[in-house]
């Protein structure tokens, strides 16, 4: 079984035991968290929300916080010595899925 969530502007397909990282969350580490935005579920019978399916949710354990690798952000115009450099970490969030509840 399958479910789809939205969480962090984003929609992301998880099964239970799969590890996922998404948009920083404001729990700590070894907290439980519940999706309550479950767009479809499929498996066997599929459900698909409109736009959400009322009483699903997915429960995940939070493992870590942390911040992705460093990119760099470089900005210039040709001939008019304007140059900008900046780097960018963004913060995660790392659950584990632990159930999908119907």
């Amino acid at each position: 079984m399958y479910a789809i969530i939205k969480t962090g502007g984003k929609q992301v397909k998880v099964q239970k035991g799969d590890t996922i990282y998404i948009e920083k969350l404001d729990v700590e580490a070894g907290e439980l968290y519940e999706f309550t935005e479950v767009l479809a579920i499929g498996g066997d019978k599929p459900k698909v929300g409109t736009p959400v399916i009322k009483g699903a949710k997915v429960v995940g354990k939070v493992e870590k916080q942390g911040r992705g690798k460093k990119i760099i952000v470089f900005k210039y115009r040709p001939k008019k010595n304007y140059r900008k450099k900046q780097g960018h970490r963004q913060s995660y969030t790392k659950v584990l899925i632990e159930d999908i509840l119907v």
